[in-house]
């Protein structure tokens, strides 16, 4: 018989008993080092972009505040365990039950000093993180500047309530955690080791267990009674009454009543002190069913009664004056305070020479619908097909021969997707298509003769007015539509390796960036560490990555400003601009609050969504809710090396000052602002959305009246969207308000009567709404007239019809549905442009542009029609010009942007028979129909064979059929005469070129 050895389940059970540890340290070492590899890498970007103090500042306080947080909370929780182990008894009263906890120590025991530390660790970990989230709060707290405005209620400056009263907020219920959680813990801990005995006799609880929750009692109590207290001022903002504030009951019943329940909370803790000194509850407990009672009755019953009984049956004159402080406040924080109002007593008349006072105004009228022309753009100047153009284009205003002109405006971006399969590798992707290639631009108030826009820039290499490729850099390396990194630079005089531009025959050319646009990745810590930061081996073995590579990632320019400012709600929307010889992208910065006392408050992302951020072409703001909001900053992020600037807009606001100081010399001031960069600068398109739908109930500054709610307003929806109900979106125009001596670049929003979900109310015009955009043109100094909102108010029995009454006005008129039954011979599909709203000839102007688009994958929108309208009458015809003066007798008494676009002057109508039209016009009318349907059918049979040739003379031949077509019908119109609208027939003239400074 042998016997085993006895080592080897011994070294076994040592060898797996340093398996485990060593699989946790290599684990811990593998998460250590990818956190690492984030932070080493986030550090080198800010350095690299010069904001490294941001990112510094930022994490120490975040650090700081976790690091408090997590040591109160921790401390609180080993303090009171550590207390109840060592106070724990040596004999226990009840040795029945004794047997039983002695089993349950004796199995913590082992691991007791592990629980002991690793329970206020692990919540003290959770606490920390949970109080970062809050570093705004604090740095906020530290760093606060005055309003110099005090609040109706407790007249304390408004920086109390926005700085001062959330922190203080934080702390309590910060504390009130620890407490109630170290208290628990405490209680745990005594009950386990003895201290606390439950039987069928009751409850034993030994000395240092009663001294444990008398004490923690006490401080419980004194917290709530510093919480009860600082409710009074929280009121200010409260808002579930009728509006934000603190209204009639508030004021008479819930604030006293909270002073009351905090001074009895504080004289319970007092209760509970003494109780722990004496040894005998009565006291305190009763002092606690008191304070129970007090809560209920004074913080509950009392305020209903007041509300019942006082407020609700003459609630009117009650509320007035705490109505009068929320329509102040709300003006105030949204910066309404200052509109201007003026009485419109719009007439619905279109008469002759109507728009002769509004001559510049109707110059200007942009025609192009930037929502729309995009395909244009792509198919027109795309170039290559890794090039794209962003969904939605953007408008800004160019200084052309002297004057402002209205430019639908975009970048040429890179489009990786654009590939061919075979192309798509890591090489490609990362290191060879890295940037877009120049500006394209185009008059908003004209178009070719056959629709297509008028570029002002466009090309490769660029050309135009706005500038050459010697006298702007055009390539697009930040944009937003970036690739999500790529390499670029490399040592001098190596072989280029960047795709560029195309160069015709020639083929196309290579580039190497040199510029300083991100950080070095020459070293092989560097690409080790963005190796793991892209999950990219590539990047860490690839020979495209040399001694001078330098790596783009985080392109998009609104998340560059954000990150570079975390305290600032970015505008949805950047756009770029030709500056000083760079391409910038400009980016509206916003402070904001939901602690302006008495202020309304509002969720941000729902009242400024409308039809461009529900079809994605706008960023959505995030769900936030905010009452005060103050265009503070506006940020430009150069598109070649993505250097982002800050400028403080607006340099009063209180909230931008304290964010100054959190992060010193990041943000410039005004006067460091080029004369380009101010010329270019907007009005925001949020803030204004976010001013509009204030505007629908507190264009109303009477109390009285605002209580009624007799005369609340609401957006109009977008009457161009076929389904759904979208708010139809703000437009940017040049043009002049009635008191306004000459036209402005604004923004522009129009008001119907309220309209109420499951509902009926009349589509008619109540308001218009215009926002100066006009920041003028000198260096450093902001326009005088920038930001004044000016809002014309229409008489309510003035019937005006409202974009959606128009709309359907448009839709349902015969002779313009006949037109556009033509424009859709072939399948083409006809589009409605953005509906333009302009306070001019003594009424309101209604302009939309339709667009044709056929069919095909190579097809885009070009401009056919316009479509105007003036009280009840309509116009239809080619050109704007053209349907402005059929719209008011012949003669609007004005020049439109496209009245040089001769190749579509109609002519004038001549009367026909009543038999109707002549009979050539009618033979004109079905040749034309049938050599379109032969065309088409030609260009059908040549796409199926791949003959493109021959599919682009049969879309030639096509287009010129349904162009014959419109012009015979528009004969047969002309000649049948009608009432109310105009159908105008177009004459095809050799002119072909608008003249774009008419």
């Amino acid at each position: 018989m042998t016997s085993r050895p006895e080592g080897r389940p011994t070294a076994l059970r040592r060898r797996r008993g340093a398996l485990i540890p060593t699989i946790v340290i290599v684990a811990v070492l593998a998460v250590g080092f990818v956190l690492f590899s984030q932070l080493y890498t986030d550090i080198l970007w800010y350095q690299q972009l010069g904001f490294v103090e941001v990112f510094l500042r930022e994490n120490l306080v975040r650090s700081l505040v976790f690091l408090v947080a997590a040591v109160v909370m921790a401390g609180a929780i080993y303090g009171v365990m550590r207390g109840a182990y060592r106070a724990r008894p040596v004999y226990a009263p009840d040795p029945s039950s004794q047997d039983t906890m002695s089993r349950y120590q004796e199995q913590l025991e082992p691991m007791r000093r592990i629980v002991m530390a690793g329970v206020p660790i692990v919540f003290g970990l959770f606490a920390g993180a949970a109080a970062a989230s809050q570093w705004q709060k604090v740095a906020l707290f530290f760093n606060q500047e005055s309003f110099g405005v005090q609040d109706p209620q407790f007249h304390l400056d408004i920086s109390f309530y926005t700085m001062s009263l959330p922190f203080l907020g934080a702390v309590v219920g910060f504390l009130l955690s620890a407490v109630v959680i170290a208290g628990i813990a405490g209680l745990l801990t005594h009950y386990l080791y003895g201290s606390i005995r439950i039987s069928e006799s009751g409850i034993y609880m030994a000395r240092a267990a009663q001294l444990h929750l008398a004490i923690s009692g006490a401080v419980l109590l004194l917290l709530i009674a510093a919480n009860f207290w600082l409710d009074r001022y929280s009121s200010v903002y409260n808002s579930s009454g009728r509006v934000s504030g603190a209204l009639f009951t508030d004021v008479n019943a819930v604030i006293p009543t909270k002073a009351i329940l905090a001074i009895a909370a504080a004289i319970v803790a007092v209760l509970f002190v003494v109780a722990a000194v004496i040894g005998r509850w009565r006291l305190p407990l009763i002092g606690t069913a008191m304070l129970v009672i007090t809560g209920i009755l004074a913080g509950g019953v009392y305020p209903w009664v007041i509300q019942t009984v006082q407020v609700r049956p003459s609630e009117q004159v009650a509320e007035t004056p705490y109505i009068e402080r929320n329509i102040q406040a709300t003006r105030a924080a949204y910066g309404l305070d200052d509109v201007e109002v003026q009485d419109y007593k719009a007439t619905t008349t279109a008469t002759p020479g109507a728009l002769r006072q509004d001559a510049q105004t109707t110059a200007s009228i942009r025609l192009l619908d930037p929502t729309l022309v995009s395909p244009t753009f792509q198919q027109l100047e795309q170039y290559r097909p890794y090039y794209q153009f962003a969904p939605s284009l953007n408008v800004d205003r160019y200084t052309v021969d002297g004057k402002s002109q209205d430019t639908v405006i975009a970048v040429r971006e890179l489009n990786s997707q654009g590939l061919s399969p075979s192309q798509q590798s890591w090489y490609n992707n990362h290191i060879v298509y890295t940037h877009g290639y120049g500006v394209v631009a185009a008059y908003g108030n004209t178009a070719t003769t056959d629709g297509k826009p008028v570029f002002m820039e466009s090309g490769i290499p660029s050309t135009g007015v706005l500038g050459t490729d010697s006298s702007y850099q055009p390539r697009i390396y930040f944009g937003e539509y970036s690739p999500d990194y790529s390499i670029v630079g490399a040592p001098a005089g190596s072989q280029p390796r960047e795709q560029d531009k195309p160069q015709g025959g020639a083929g196309d050319t290579q580039y190497t960036f040199d510029g300083n646009a991100g950080p070095n990745v020459g070293s092989f810590f560097n690409k080790l560490m963005y190796a793991m930061k892209f999950q990219s081996t590539d990047l860490l073995f690839s020979d495209g990555v040399n001694g001078q590579s330098q790596i783009l990632y985080d392109r998009n320019p609104r998340d560059r400003v954000q990150k570079v400012a975390p305290y600032l709600t970015v505008d949805g929307n950047a756009y770029p601009a030709v500056i000083d010889g760079r391409v910038k992208w400009i980016v509206d910065g916003y402070t904001t609050t939901q602690y302006y006392p008495y202020a309304q408050q509002q969720q941000i992302q729902q009242i400024t969504a409308d039809s461009q951020t529900a079809a994605g072409r706008a960023t959505q703001l995030p769900q936030a809710t905010v009452n005060y909001i103050r265009n503070s900053v506006k940020a430009t992020v150069d598109a070649y090396d993505g250097s982002v600037t800050l400028y403080a807009w607006d340099d009063q606001d209180p909230l931008l000052k304290a964010w100054e100081k959190v992060f010193p010399a990041t943000v410039k001031p005004i006067s460091d602002m080029s004369s380009g960069l101010i010329s270019h600068v907007r009005y925001p398109e949020d803030l204004f959305k976010v001013q509009r739908e204030l505007l629908t109930r507190y264009h109303v500054t009477d109390p009285g009246d605002f209580y009624k709610n007799n005369d609340v307003w609401s957006v109009p929806n977008d009457p161009t969207v076929k389904s759904g109900s979208v708010k139809q979106p703000p437009y940017y125009l040049t043009l002049q308000m009635p008191d306004q001596k000459a036209p402005a670049f604004q923004l522009t929003s129009s008001f119907i009567p309220q309209t109420v979900e499951g509902g009926s109310s009349r589509d008619v015009m109540y308001g218009f709404l215009a926002a100066d955009s006009n920041a003028g043109s000198k260096a450093g100094v902001r326009g005088p007239d920038y930001g004044k909102l000016r809002l014309l108010k229409l008489p309510t029995d003035t019937l005006v019809p409202g974009p959606g009454q128009v709309q359907n006005t448009f839709n349902s008129d015969t002779n313009v549905s006949q037109s556009l039954n033509l424009l859709r011979q072939g399948a083409s599909e006809v589009l409605n442009g953005n509906l333009l709203t302009l306070p001019v000839g003594g009424g309101l102007l209604y302009v939309q542009p339709v667009y044709v688009k056929s069919t095909g994958a190579t097809s885009y929108p070009t401009l056919q029609r316009v479509l105007v309208a003036f009280g009840d009458k309509i116009g239809f015809a080619p050109t704007l010009d053209k349907a402005l003066d059929d719209l008011f007798g012949g003669n609007s008494g004005a020049k439109a942007g496209d009245s040089g676009n001769n190749g579509q002057t109609p002519t004038t109508p001549t009367p026909a028979p009543s038999s109707g039209a002549a009979p050539s016009a009618q033979a004109d009318l079905q040749a034309a129909l049938k050599d379109a349907g032969q065309a088409l059918k030609d260009g059908q049979a040549a796409l199926a064979a791949g003959n493109f040739a021959a599919y682009g003379e049969a879309q030639q031949r096509l287009s010129a059929a349904v162009q014959r077509a419109m012009d015979a019908e528009a004969k047969i119109s002309s000649g049948a005469g009608t009432s109310g609208s105009s159908t105008a027939s177009p004459e095809p003239t050799p002119s072909a070129t608008p003249t774009p400074s008419q």
